[in-house]
């Protein structure tokens, strides 16, 4: 079955240079053309594209350009390796951030004054952390997170509970962007790194939301399975194709 690049587009809501834009950067097989030259789109493309929008809000554009690729290529199982990869580390982040749920109510439960001569400095954080210092100072640059300055020399200082801030925004440092990672960070910024309850609230919302994520990953992938079933017959299907010339 053929398809004409406006109808192609209309169906999935996108414009007829972005569907050509997909085909340059190779998320979609080239298109076939007809008699007079103009292109003409298969159930292959429409397969692609379906793919296409399931995978990106799961995965990012970047990812799921990287997975089509190596479809192109013919490395279906270098693509699904790319898509574990990107599930593992979501289950990382989750691990991370109920560890910090647990910390943070731990360190509510204990004395406040234990904690209030725990100074570091932007060095010790990032050990600590395993952030950046150019991330600590961005973060700060955007106002999410900002530390107190040390009475003599004027050096930035971090205390325990700005350690929690920041653990918080390591969790969303490599999420794919969206209205609800923006929304956290807003939120982050917003919050009085004093204000221990509604830290820890973050967190737990921050942790439904990568429930949310897993659960849009695994409909992208159900989406991207079929297709790399469909690109091996479409693959298999050429080679007999060229085979037979070859006969003949």
């Amino acid at each position: 079955m053929t398809i004409r690049p406006k109808e192609l587009a209309s169906k999935y809501m996108i414009s007829t240079s972005t569907l050509r834009n997909y085909e340059a950067k190779g998320l979609i097989p080239p298109a076939e053309r007809s008699a007079n030259g103009y292109r003409v789109y298969t159930d292959l493309h429409e397969a692609y594209l379906a793919c296409i929008q399931a995978m990106a809000p799961a995965f990012g554009m970047e990812v799921t350009t990287e997975v089509l690729n190596l479809l192109h290529l013919e490395q279906p199982y270098d693509a699904l390796w790319v898509v574990r990869e990107q599930e593992v580390a979501l289950y990382k982040e989750k691990t991370k951030v109920e560890k910090l749920i647990e910390d943070i109510q731990r360190y509510m439960k204990e004395s406040p004054s234990v904690h209030n001569d725990n100074w570091f400095s932007i060095n010790e954080v990032s050990e600590m952390t395993q952030v950046s210092k150019t991330a600590i100072r961005y973060w700060e640059h955007a106002g999410y997170v900002k530390p107190d300055r040390a009475p003599t020399n004027r050096y930035r200082q971090y205390s325990e509970s700005h350690l929690l801030k920041i653990r918080l925004l390591q969790v969303l440092q490599n999420s794919v962007y969206s209205e609800e990672t923006v929304h956290f960070k807003q939120a982050i910024a917003l919050v009085e790194y004093t204000d221990l309850p509604r830290i820890v609230q973050l967190a737990e919302n921050i942790r439904a939301y990568f429930s949310q994520i897993i659960e849009s990953q695994m409909r992208g992938i159900s989406f991207l399975y079929p297709l790399t079933q469909l690109t091996q017959t479409s693959m298999l299907s050429g080679s007999q194709s060229v085979d037979r010339q070859q006969i003949d």
